[in-house]
């Protein structure tokens, strides 16, 4: 079914060569990297994280998302899911292979992650991490392909596809709850000692990957043969908005929590996101705009009437997006290693050549995501042709 992927119209080739630009731009700067080191990064020794992995943590919500249509689809017999619970397993594969190469990337010597598979240490989160994020990937890609492989024969998926959706459920569940952790454990950082982290990175994930996944479906919609009914797209809404609540109510308790108790340390990077610490403020407008795109996104979703509007909905499902990319993309992770153990704010500022690798990354996620929807739509239409020529 791969042959698919190579034939397609012009805009579809330029697309793909746009992405394998840069690709190329983006290796060209990782090779830069590679040969000098984490250098050429904004990372120090306070910073020891910075956008590569703080991309990795938002790109894992993303993957964890196409349990939001499974589980409807699988658990409840929502039929109107059907059509688009391939392109959310899709979806996921394409998220979870950019969230490795960002841990690729990451690395100073990308032969350490042989440590991993060679020195397993089933007493780190990150062990449980690779595990669970490489089980993942695995289930959805054989899941999507082979549903996809018996459909472009005309038979139903058998039932061990099935049981494999049924196991991919509660693992969609555990990728994002162990990133978590990775977060939670760490008691020297007040942002990220929390109980409610996991929680608070399964609303947002809810929230932020089905919007995505609406935001592909609506284009998918105007510019293929690939039509997503109206009933699902507002059902997956509803489903956003909800979680969206939900990722911003465990924001604010968050906040309550750290100015209640009036814990110094606890309210420094709060104070530092939000209005700036001894004189640094480099996230405020990233944080304020995410919180201002959060509400706006709520409020033009929760209106059945502004959701019914498709123009709008588009717009409200890009500001859910962006905010929840600013909160856990940025916020998140750059926030939590200010103040340092010394009480020093030391600012991150990513450099060209980090930008140009993450560029680079995205292409080839968007790469596989473009190839295998392209596989998706051209068996879709196969089928069709296939009934059509039956019922003459």
């Amino acid at each position: 079914m791969l042959e698919k992927a190579l034939y397609g119209s012009k805009r579809y080739y330029a697309w793909v060569g746009l992405l394998m630009i840069l690709i190329v731009i983006g290796l060209v700067a990782y090779l830069k990297q590679f040969n000098y080191g984490l250098g050429v990064t904004g990372l120090s020794r306070d910073v020891s994280w910075g956008l590569y992995i703080s991309q990795f943590t938002f790109m894992v919500g993303v993957a964890a998302s196409a349990v939001m249509v499974a589980i409807p689809y699988y658990l409840h017999d929502y039929k109107t899911f059907g059509r688009i619970v391939i392109l959310g397993e899709f979806l996921a594969v394409a998220a979870v292979v950019t969230c490795v190469l960002f841990i690729f990337v990451d690395l100073g010597q990308p032969t350490r992650v042989l440590n991993i598979v060679l020195h397993p240490t089933p007493g780190s989160i990150m062990f449980w991490d690779m595990v669970v994020l490489t089980g993942y990937l695995v289930l959805n890609f054989v899941i999507g392909w082979s549903v996809l492989g018996y459909e472009k024969k005309g038979f139903p998926a058998p039932h061990w596809v099935k049981v494999l959706t049924y196991i991919a459920i509660p693992w969609a569940i555990s990728i994002h709850t162990v990133t978590a952790f990775l977060y939670a454990g760490l008691p020297g950082k007040h942002y990220w000692l929390t109980a409610i982290m996991a929680a608070r990175f399964l609303a947002s994930a809810f929230a932020a990957g089905p919007a995505l996944l609406i935001i592909i479906c609506m284009i998918m919609r105007k510019l293929t043969s690939f039509k997503t009914s109206t009933r699902a797209i507002q059902s997956l809404a509803t489903i956003v908005v909800y979680a969206m609540i939900a990722n911003v109510f465990f924001f604010l308790l968050e906040v309550f929590t750290a100015f209640y108790s009036n814990i110094p340390g606890h309210m420094a990077t709060f104070q530092y996101l939000f209005a700036g610490l001894g004189g640094h403020n480099n996230l405020v407008p990233l944080m304020w705009s995410a919180a201002v795109l959060a509400f706006l996104g709520i409020i033009l979703l929760l209106i059945p009437k502004w959701r019914r509007n498709e123009k709008v909905l588009f717009l409200a499902l890009i500001a859910v997006f962006v905010a929840a990319w600013l909160d856990k993309g940025i916020g998140l992770v750059l926030g939590g290693f200010v103040p340092n153990a010394l009480g020093h704010v030391t600012e991150y500022i990513p450099t060209g050549a980090e930008l140009t690798i993450i560029m680079g990354v995205y292409a080839i996620g968007l790469l596989i995501l473009t190839v295998l929807y392209k596989v998706v739509i051209a068996v879709r239409e196969q089928s069709i042709d296939n009934n059509q020529s039956e019922a003459l």
